[in-house]
C-alpha cells in the first residue's frame, strides 16, 4: 500500500546583500528603474568600504539587500544609504516587493518588506538613526514603518512650478543680500536649517556643514542679512534622486515670515537656474507659505511624510571600579619584583 509523499517544507526567508549573479534575476517591472543604481552599487561596494574606512566622505552608492526563499526568485529589494559622512544616520532609499511575494506565505508583502527593513537596521552597526519618506496616501507603507519603530516628524508638500524664463528685477530690503551656497557660506545655511527643523528631526539627522554641501547642487542660494550676519531664507537645490524634475527645498527662518513676497520670489526665481519645471519642497504645516506658493501659480504635486527612528544598541557591560581594582592588585603581584626604595632608620 503506497502512502502519499509528505509535502516539502518551505524554505526559510533569507535577506542577504545583493550579489552580481542575482542582477539578471530582477526582471519584474517593479525593479526595472532601479537596475542602473544596483549596477553602480555592485561596482562600488569595495571602494566604498575602503574609502569610508580611511576618512569620512560622501557615500558613493547605496547598499542593496535582497529577500528570497528560492535564490532564483527574488521576493523583495531594499536600497539604503548613509545620509551623513559619519555614518550615524541612514536613509531607506527604495523598498520594492515582487508579485511572487504574494504567494510566499506568512503575511505576504508586509512580512517580506518588514524583514528587509529589520535586516538593514541590524546590519548598520554604527547607525544611531534612520530616516524614511513615504507618500501620505500610501497607508500600507506608513503602517509598515510604524511597526518598525518609525514615527512621523515632518509633513511636506511638493509643489510643481514653471518659473519664468528670466528672473524679474526686484529690489531687496536694506541689509539683505542674495548669496550662493558654497564652502564659505555653508555655515550660515547650516545654521538656518538648524533653526527651522524640528528639534527631534535635527538631532536624528545629525547633519554637519560638509553633509549639507554633499546633499546640495547648484544653483543653491540664500538671503543673507549682513547686519545680523545670518542667513534668513534659503532655496537649496537637492541632489538628484529618483524623480525626473529637480527639487528645491525652501527654508525660511521662523522669525522672518514677512519675507513672503518679492524677496522670497526673487530667491526662488534665481535658484530655478533656467529649468522649465521643478518641484519646490515646503513644510505643509506652514499654511501661510502654502497659500503664497499657490499664488505664484504652483500646483501641489503630492505630500510626503518624513519618518524617523533612533537605534538603541546594547553595549558590553563594563566592569565596576571595585572589580577593576581587584584585578589590578592580582596582576601587580604577578609582575617582576622591583628593588625596594631605601628608607631612613629611626631610633
Amino acid at each position: 500500500m503506497s502512502t502519499a509523499a509528505s509535502p516539502q517544507p518551505a524554505h526559510r526567508l533569507q535577506v542577504l546583500p545583493l550579489r552580481g549573479w542575482q542582477l539578471p534575476l530582477l526582471q519584474e517591472a517593479c525593479f526595472q528603474d532601479l537596475l542602473p543604481v544596483l549596477q553602480r552599487s555592485l561596482l562600488l561596494q569595495g571602494p566604498e568600504r575602503l574609502l569610508h574606512s580611511l576618512a569620512p566622505r560622501p557615500p558613493l552608492a547605496p547598499d542593496a539587500l535582497v529577500a528570497f526563499r528560492d535564490p532564483q526568485t527574488p521576493l523583495g529589494l531594499l536600497l539604503c544609504q548613509r545620509l551623513n559622512r559619519s555614518g550615524s544616520c541612514w536613509r531607506l532609499e527604495a523598498l520594492r516587493s515582487s508579485d511572487a511575494c504574494l504567494e510566499a506565505g506568512e503575511a505576504g508583502r508586509m512580512a517580506i518588506e518588514a524583514a528587509l527593513v529589520r535586516s538593514a537596521i541590524e546590519r548598520s552597526r554604527n547607525a544611531a538613526s534612520w530616516i524614511a519618506t513615504s507618500a501620505s496616501t500610501d497607508t500600507s507603507r506608513l503602517s509598515l514603518l510604524r511597526q518598525q519603530g518609525f514615527q512621523q516628524l515632518r509633513h511636506e508638500t511638493l509643489w510643481r512650478w514653471e518659473p519664468p524664463a528670466e528672473p524679474l528685477e526686484r529690489g531687496l530690503p536694506k541689509d539683505l543680500q542674495l548669496r550662493p551656497l558654497n564652502r564659505r557660506s555653508a555655515q550660515a545655511m547650516w545654521q538656518l536649517e538648524q533653526a527651522a527643523l524640528p528639534a527631534q528631526l535635527r538631532q536624528l539627522l545629525d547633519r554637519r556643514v560638509d553633509d549639507l554641501l554633499d546633499q546640495s547642487e547648484q544653483p543653491s542660494l540664500m538671503l543673507f542679512d549682513s547686519s545680523r550676519q545670518q542667513a534668513v531664507a534659503g532655496a537649496r537645490r537637492l541632489r538628484s534622486g529618483s524623480r525626473d524634475l529637480p527639487e528645491i527645498e525652501l527654508t525660511l527662518h521662523p522669525g522672518w515670515g514677512h519675507l513672503l513676497g518679492d524677496p522670497l520670489q526673487l530667491l526662488l526665481e534665481h535658484s530655478a537656474g533656467g529649468a522649465p519645471q521643478l518641484l519646490v519642497r515646503s513644510d505643509l504645516m506652514d499654511g501661510e507659505r502654502s497659500r503664497w506658493l499657490q499664488s505664484l501659480g504652483m500646483a501641489p504635486e503630492g505630500e510626503e511624510v518624513v519618518m524617523a527612528r533612533s537605534v538603541w544598541r546594547r553595549h558590553a557591560p563594563q566592569p565596576s571600579h571595585a572589580v577593576a581594582r581587584r584585578l589590578e592588585a592580582v596582576l601587580g603581584q604577578l609582575q617582576p619584583r622591583q628593588r625596594p626604595i631605601p628608607t631612613p632608620l629611626g631610633r
